[in-house]
């Protein structure tokens, strides 16, 4: 028995007794205990309803291969090579990278209920409870050199901002990988917390073929503990859209990025620049620029073809380009 098959059953939202998942899942009544445990353990809010059992705090949806499979349109089924679910994996991007070092891994997808050793940016550990955000990544190999590559995170934010303006939210993009809300409502005064992370992670040749690796992990649902052990402001898509399908959402964010990564190499970022900046959390407001252990206050702009950002600093212009370089709201 695995963690993924307790969720399963869990996850309609009533309240099941001890004996009946015990029956179900062939345990006794005392394992039923300690994988509920575990589940706390994972971050899971479950419920003892005295005298009749056990739910979830927060019902969910498991994510399904064959309903997100079902919803592509045909255009995203014809680049899409294979998609995997997995219950729980160290990191669905190292899934991936490992899936190219055995020949395969271009225009595949893996999505994850559970990640123990998911990555942010800068070697940040990125960890949600089971069922309760969206982690996915998704391989493509390149032919023209990492060169092509320029402005790709930023690429993928626009599609992960567009998905969600489909279903009436007004995300923000912050410079260069991560997507923003408001959990409060889409006025120009809300604080925005974030929302989602992109890493993207490159082998191969600077001038001939690479392999790359899309990681995306988006928080629907944050318990109020997990909430306060995080450093920054965060959102959670739940608290905005509580009735969205977690395998449809799971189904745009691939098609659109299918779309996407099918022209990408063609037309670079130029293509997507205008609506990145369109988009952009802090354009025209104060920032402060971090590198290492160096800071400094800017104005921030827009971003140029290339997905760098342009920043006014002590009347001078500074072009800033991705890597180990963050940016923050200076109020």
């Amino acid at each position: 028995m695995t963690i993924g098959n307790l969720m399963r059953l869990l996850s309609d939202g009533e309240v099941h007794s001890g004996e009946q998942l015990g029956e179900t899942l062939g345990i006794s009544r005392a394992a039923v205990w300690k994988q509920l445990k575990k589940l706390e353990a994972l971050g899971v809010e479950v419920v003892a309803v005295k005298g009749r059992g056990y739910q979830l705090a927060q019902r969910l949806e498991p994510l399904e291969g064959a309903k997100i499979v079902e919803r592509l349109p045909a255009q995203a089924r014809h680049h899409l090579a294979r998609l995997f679910v997995e219950d729980q994996l160290p990191s669905s991007n190292e899934y991936l990278r490992q899936r190219f070092e055995q020949g395969a891994g271009h225009g595949e997808v893996c999505l994850v209920e559970l990640q123990t050793a998911g990555r942010g940016r800068r070697g940040r550990v990125w960890s949600t409870p089971w069922g309760q955000s969206l982690m996915l990544s998704l391989g493509w190999r390149f032919e023209s050199g990492i060169a092509v590559l320029e402005g790709l995170s930023l690429a993928v934010g626009v599609v992960v901002a567009q998905v969600l303006e489909q279903h009436d939210v007004v995300p923000k993009l912050k410079w260069p990988n991560d997507i923003l809300l408001s959990e409060q409502g889409d006025g120009p005064g809300d604080e925005l917390g974030k929302l989602a992370g992109i890493l993207i992670e490159v082998t191969g040749d600077a001038a001939g073929p690479c392999e790359v690796v899309i990681g995306m992990g988006m928080n629907l649902w944050l318990p109020a503990a997990q909430r306060a052990a995080i450093d920054q402001p965060v959102a959670a898509l739940f608290e905005r859209l509580p009735d969205i399908s977690r395998n449809q959402l799971a189904s745009d964010v691939v098609s659109g990025l299918l779309a996407m990564l099918a022209d990408f190499e063609q037309h670079g970022f130029a293509a997507w620049r205008d609506a990145w900046n369109q988009r952009h959390a802090y354009a025209g407001l104060p920032i402060r620029v971090i590198q290492g252990q160096q800071t400094s206050d800017a104005i921030a702009g827009e971003v140029d073809e290339s997905g760098n950002l342009w920043v006014a600093e002590n009347g001078h212009s500074r072009r800033l380009a991705g890597g180990e370089i963050s940016v923050r709201r200076r109020l």
